[in-house]
């Protein structure tokens, strides 16, 4: 009798369990399942900070574990900020806002590249992560946010969220040798991006695209592709966003070489590079203009009308960003004019103070700086005295939780905007792993 109540007793637990994980399922559109990958938190352990090493820093910073725990933060972020869905992928949360962003969650598990091929549980991640981001981008093309169900959460449309899963999936094959990655469904979603770019490269004549907050602006045809908000998620001036189309160029070739190698399109690999190459002739002739101060530099944003506006921004796609992102090498003079001219007053969204100097951007108060653009001017510069610099910034931003935030202001790291903002944290783990670590830059085309 004992033993048959406690048969009973273990039945019903388990058709509790059963239960509350269906209706958890139900009612979140998840299943309960954190992840845990055991090669990242190896290697985020693993990092010491040697004041005469190649992370050349204070004594005290290595003595009091700072670089040591903002590493580790950084590397794991996206790891917890990942949770494994009931259709079998992988959604990446951009940290205090509870949903995913194409372009964020890129930039989020990049790091987790260098990992892939050793470890059999960071490809998976990496393959479910593909995976959910081509089915978002096949269903809703001209979003750039989406939540658990795949819902609109962001439905605006920005040129940047249909080139970052392209380029996370390229790259991923480069590093892995693994074509797996390429599935229907990815087939699908990277249709869908090529499609809606084709279309806004011909705006005004084959363009629906309408919303809201958008103001639209008279335009003429460049051979670039128009969008309608900038990476920092707000709207544009003039709507060929110099370094989005800069993106472009490197990532439709990206496209092409996987639309001919492993998917057999020959039609879909021409249209890729023919578009790659028409937006490169119209960054060439619309996108570079002359300043009295700094000679021919990038514009931000054009209309091909001749208007432009000379700035740039933290997000990344960014000009300072042009080499990071694989359009030019560091060493281009006009990329080297437009440098000097963002990192100085000339850019109405660069602010120096007592504990940094860098770009901000207008999505965030008037003299922050956000470490995006920090990260960026240090893995673009060709001097190991500047890549120090941006470190020490970096590290001076901390406001004792030991992690990066969206922006900070230049005199006071206690004054910041977003507590928990996956991207740069991310970034920064790539940055010390690159600049001081001894891995190699991702690859481009």
């Amino acid at each position: 009798m004992a033993h048959r109540l406690l048969r009973l007793l273990i039945a019903l637990t388990a058709i509790i369990g059963i239960a509350a994980i269906v209706l958890a399922t139900q009612l979140s559109g998840r299943l309960p399942q954190s992840i845990e990958l055991s090669a990242i938190d190896r290697a985020a352990l693993s990092f010491r900070c040697e004041p005469s090493g190649p992370v050349r820093v204070h004594v005290q910073t290595c003595l009091d574990g700072q670089l040591e725990t903002m590493f580790e933060n950084a590397l794991t972020d996206a790891e917890h900020q990942s949770q494994l869905e009931s259709d079998g992928t992988v959604f990446v949360q951009t940290g205090d806002i509870p949903y995913q962003w194409e372009r964020d969650s890129s930039a989020q598990v990049t790091p987790y590249l260098y990992f892939a091929k050793d470890s059999p549980a960071v490809a998976t991640f990496l393959n479910r992560v593909i995976e959910r981001q081509a089915k978002a981008l096949e269903r809703h093309p001209y979003a750039a946010a989406f939540n658990i169900d795949y819902s609109v959460t962001w439905p605006r449309y920005e040129l940047d969220s249909l080139l970052y899963p392209i380029q996370l999936a390229w790259q991923y094959w480069q590093m892995t040798g693994d074509n797996t990655v390429f599935t229907s469904n990815v087939y699908r979603g990277f249709a869908a991006a090529l499609k809606t770019m084709l279309t806004e490269q011909n705006h005004n004549t084959q363009s629906k695209y309408t919303d809201p907050g958008l103001v639209k602006t008279p335009v003429a045809y460049t051979g670039m592709i128009w969008s309608a908000f900038r990476p920092s998620d707000l709207g544009m001036v003039y709507n060929y966003n110099i370094p989005g189309n800069m993106m472009a160029v490197v990532v439709l070739k990206e496209l092409a070489q996987i639309e001919a190698d492993v998917y057999h399109d020959s039609g879909k690999a021409a249209a890729s590079l023919k578009l790659s190459s028409e937006v490169d002739q119209g960054i060439k002739q619309y996108g570079i203009v002359h300043s009295a101060e700094f000679g021919q530099v990038y514009a931000y944003e054009v209309d091909g009308l001749g208007h432009y506006v000379l700035m740039d921004d933290a997000n990344i796609p960014s000009l300072l960003a042009a080499p990071y992102i694989g359009y030019v090498p560091a060493s281009d003079p006009t990329y080297q004019n437009t440098r000097r001219l963002l990192l100085s007053p000339a850019d109405p969204y660069f602010y120096a103070g007592s504990l940094a100097g860098g770009i901000g951007s207008n999505n965030s108060p008037p003299g922050t700086v956000w470490p995006l653009s920090l990260l960026a001017q240090g893995l673009t510069t060709t001097g190991v005295a500047e890549r120090q610099e941006m470190l020490k910034y970096l590290l001076a931003s901390d406001p004792g939780d030991h992690l990066l935030h969206e922006s900070f202001n230049v005199n006071n790291q206690k004054i910041l905007t977003r507590p928990d903002f996956g991207w740069p944290n991310s970034l920064f783990a790539q940055f010390i792993m690159v600049s001081f670590e001894g891995y190699e830059p991702l690859p481009h085309l």
